[in-house]
């Protein structure tokens, strides 16, 4: 490429050609014309003149630019939208560059070139989009005309001629094969003597009428098979001795063309046959017996055949001959897959610019029972002094619990409404139209939306309506139904006197197979569902609370005139929890008081025994008949009556639980309470284990779906597995992560595999099988803090994984195939793992008694040492012990003085 005329001038301090002195050159400023300060000044300046072109990079051609919004405006030049990657050049008119120079001067991004697009030759220059910035900057100018000609013009590659050129056919032409004659190469023998030849002649069989009935005329008749003996001839085939020849040796010959034949037969007659069944076994007379078992050729037999029956007993305990190597072969590739099949795949996503416009998802809930609906809880994105400044405008407004389905991404099919903001709901395990969920003012709130079940199940075709037209336009339907989601009041909230005192962080029901007194003692549930759960919070305090209506003998008579004046609820509002509307109070309270100090520990997240794990894949075969018996197996309108009759008290149920608190400890301790012999007053227990593990709030504490010991722990900067039982500490504490852990779930289909969220929007896979010191795959899922994971088993193909971020974004994932389907011995080999960890904490608790013993005799012999040495001669000692140790401290003191020492000077004189 030509250098242009203006790269060899000298360069003015902003990159432009030097002029020479004319009418129109500019004169320095603040200096006299000619003085001998401006030209010293000038002098320096022609020294320092930068040199903008690219020619260090081998083109001095190329000068890079940088301009502004407004000057790409001026020029239709702007960056991705006149100037793309796929056309990167603009010619621009000389003219209107040094207009555009005279007009802002100095300002003009292209004043540093100045005196360069004056002196090109052309009429217009060319501007390219520097895209990857090569050269430094997003655009750069061609300052000849010869490389601007290149550029825009380039030359065709010429065809390479020779052998390679001499290879290419541009038109083939198929030409068919041509038959020719065959040319015998001796090929034939050897066919000929490998065909195979049938040596013995067939046997031929011809049947046919005596002579004397030839002619005559033929007559049929019937006869009984069955009674007539000659009705049939049975020739059944059978074993002659004499000509029995064992095959030693075949000699086959094989073509490449089968011979083919065909051949036509009607249905074989199955003419009937004699049968006998044997109803008794034929045994040996004890003569018979006798003789066998004393004959020398059972002996020989025994001793021949007793060696091989050994060796075959020994196999079979070895190994399994029934064991399918092949499927267990496609099991293990299946299970050490790479890493390109262990990912999530977005599946949808739901988001509402209303509703979840500045808030936060706080928790998420699959529905158990019906496909594809799933709900959330949603609060305000503020701090506790924030909260506290704006609460006069919380009140007017609360955020709802909001119902997703996979059939409208867009519109929430029903909202709960809400008395404060919900920070944690759930389910009942019975009745999934029941949901009791707390408040952030530490109130607890239950819903009943059996009147809403048929919307959700039919959210489908679109609004979930009887009336709803099946024939109409998509768009019509939706105008016709009105897409505003039908919002549902609560039924009954707790009073907000003997509630917590704080935001409830967490809330699990009681199984439907026991209940617990106010003693905390477990007795039988004979209701057959859910009337009990359990909450926590950061008041110091656990609480449980019964669903039923209290005993009527018990109910102060202040309360009985209340009850009288209570208004009548709205048609609206189902009646199933009437007797508990803002009377609802907790019938045991626990605290968890400290051992060393007066304080008490304040609980975030508990985990029960019994903790109930939605991993059965729902019969979607038969919806009418299950949902038929849900309902008939929940007489809610009877949960409010007592029976009299005492209950049965239930001995294998523990009422231990795993508790984390708001500073990272992790609690092992007893709901059961214990009367104080002084006061006689029911006291909380305090807890038997405690450990610190964690180094911030706990945010998960949850059991193993597979393993009811197992339990997962994340808080702070790690997480951590303990086994419960196990009171040296955890199986497997991680060590610190690069971002905070916020949230964490086990897998529901594979026993060692579980999801960790994070504050950066990515989420952790472990897989214990595969990795313990790191996790196996991690994937972004959003840009913001994750606050939720909540897994769920559609069908044994489809597993979902939803997971809710800090700016109100639901994100629904597809769990691949690895992820979901275990191994053939996945859940021995976790189990295996687990032990051996138990095993290995057994260990090294021996080894430090053992250490601590070790110390403890070492001290002893060293002082029995000092003691058997007389009076001077232990003096002695001691004196020369106390020398030796002074020189080893003078020496390390020298040692460190000289490390402290400034460094000398090496310009000083």
């Amino acid at each position: 490429m030509a250098e242009s005329p203006a790269s060899n001038k000298s360069r003015s301090p902003t990159g432009g050609a030097k002029k020479p002195k004319g009418k129109g050159s500019p004169k320095p400023k603040g200096s006299p014309k000619g003085s001998a300060k401006a030209k010293r000044r000038l002098s320096v300046k022609k020294d320092e003149e930068p040199d903008l072109s690219m020619a260090s990079m081998g083109h001095p051609e190329i000068f890079p630019l940088v301009l502004t919004e407004k000057t790409q405006e001026i020029f239709n030049c702007r960056a991705d939208t006149d100037i793309t990657a796929d056309n990167p050049y603009k010619l621009v008119k000389k003219e209107d560059i040094i207009q555009d120079m005279k007009t802002r001067a100095a300002i003009s991004d292209f004043h540093p070139i100045k005196s360069i697009i004056q002196d090109y030759p052309g009429e217009e220059l060319l501007i390219v989009f520097d895209r990857e910035l090569k050269y430094g900057q997003i655009f750069y100018l061609i300052a000849t005309e010869e490389a601007k000609q290149s550029i825009l013009n380039p030359p065709e590659p010429e065809e390479e001629e020779g052998e390679f050129k001499q290879g290419i056919q541009e038109d083939y032409v198929y030409k068919p094969p041509v038959r020719k004659p065959w040319i015998s190469l001796g090929s034939e023998k050897e066919i000929e003597e490998e065909t195979v030849k049938e040596l013995p002649a067939k046997i031929k069989y011809m049947i046919s009428r005596p002579q004397k009935e030839f002619g005559s005329r033929i007559k049929f008749y019937n006869r009984n098979a069955s009674i007539d003996k000659f009705g049939y001839v049975e020739c059944t085939a059978y074993q002659d001795k004499n000509f029995t020849i064992q095959q030693l040796e075949r000699d086959t010959g094989i073509q490449v063309v089968p011979q083919e034949k065909e051949t036509g037969t009607q249905t074989k007659w199955t003419y009937p046959k004699n049968a006998g069944t044997q109803y008794y076994p034929r045994e040996f007379s004890d003569d018979e017996k006798n003789m066998y078992l004393s004959s020398e050729q059972l002996k020989n037999f025994i001793l021949s055949v007793a060696l091989r029956v050994e060796i075959a007993l020994q196999q079979n305990e070895i190994m399994d001959a029934f064991f399918d190597d092949w499927k267990a072969l496609a099991e293990d590739e299946g299970a050490f897959a790479g890493k390109s099949d262990v990912f999530l795949k977005e599946y949808q996503s739901f988001t509402d610019l209303h509703y979840l416009k500045d808030r936060t998802v706080s928790c998420i809930c699959w529905h158990p029972t019906i496909y594809g609906i799933i709900a959330v809880s949603v609060m305000e994105r503020l701090s506790y002094e924030e909260r506290i400044q704006q609460s006069g405008k919380l009140l007017l407004w609360k955020a709802p619990i909001l119902f997703w389905s996979f059939a409208d991404p867009i519109h929430p099919q029903l909202m709960l409404e809400c008395p404060e903001d919900i920070f944690c709901f759930q389910f009942s395990p019975s009745d999934p139209n029941i949901i009791a969920g707390g408040c952030m003012n530490g109130q607890v709130v239950l819903w009943d939306i059996s009147q809403h079940e048929e919307r959700l199940r039919n959210a489908k075709t679109g609004g979930g309506g009887k009336g709803t037209t099946v024939n109409m336009p998509s768009f019509m339907v939706e105008q016709q139904l009105a897409k505003e989601p039908h919002m549902v009041r609560y039924c009954a909230v707790s009073s907000i006197e003997y509630g917590h005192r704080s935001v409830v962080t967490d809330l699990q029901w009681l199984p439907d197979t026991f209940e617990v007194n106010r003693m905390g003692t477990v007795f039988d549930n004979r209701a057959g569902i859910c009337v009990q759960l359990i909450t926590c919070s950061p008041d110091c305090s656990v609480l449980f609370w019964d669903l039923r209506a209290q005993k009527p003998g018990t109910q102060p008579s202040a309360e009985k005139k209340k009850d009288d004046k209570i208004i009548t609820c709205p048609s609206d509002v189902p009646t199933t929890f009437k007797h508990l509307d803002l009377s609802w109070r907790p019938h045991i309270k626990l605290s968890l008081p400290k051992t060393d100090t007066g304080g008490e520990y304040s609980p975030v997240k508990l985990s029960l025994r019994e903790e109930h794990h939605h991993t059965k894949i729902p019969d979607r075969t038969q919806p009418q008949l299950r949902q038929q018996a849900s309902k008939d197996k929940l007489p809610y309108s009877e949960v409010t009556t007592l029976s009299v009759k005492p209950p049965k008290l239930l001995e294998n149920i523990t009422t231990n639980f795993f508790v984390g608190t708001e500073d990272g400890e992790v609690l092992y301790t007893d709901w059961k309470m214990e009367r104080d012999g002084d006061s006689g007053r029911l006291l909380s227990q305090k807890p038997s284990a405690i450990y610190n593990i964690h180094d911030g709030l706990v945010h998960t504490i949850q059991r193993s779906p597979f393993f009811k010991d197992i339990i997962l722990t994340v808080g702070g900067w790690n997480f951590a597995i303990w086994k419960e039982g196990v009171v040296s500490g955890p199986l497997l504490q991680s060590s610190c992560a690069a971002k905070r852990y916020t949230v964490g779930h086990w897998s529901l289909s594979r026993a060692g595999v579980f999801f960790i969220g994070r504050e950066d929007g990515n989420i952790d896979i472990w897989d214990l099988l595969e990795k313990t010191h790191e996790p196996s795959q991690t994937q972004n899922v959003c840009i913001a803090l994750i606050t939720c994971i909540k897994p769920w088993i559609y069908s044994s193909k489809q597993h979902f994984l939803a997971v809710s971020d800090d700016f109100g974004t639901l994100h629904i994932l597809e769990i691949s195939w690895t992820l979901s389907h275990p191994s053939v011995n996945e859940r021995s080999s976790v189990q295996h793992y687990f032990e051996r960890e138990v095993k290995h904490l057994e260990y090294v608790d021996q080894r430090k008694e053992f250490r601590a013993k070790e110390r403890v005799e070492l001290e002893k012999e060293s002082l029995k040492k000092v003691t058997t040495v007389g009076g001077q001669r232990s003096r002695e000692l001691m004196e020369e012990q106390t020398k030796q140790d002074y020189s080893e401290f003078l020496h390390t003191e020298k040692n460190i003085l000289k490390a402290l020492a400034p460094p000398k000077d090496r310009f000083s004189s």
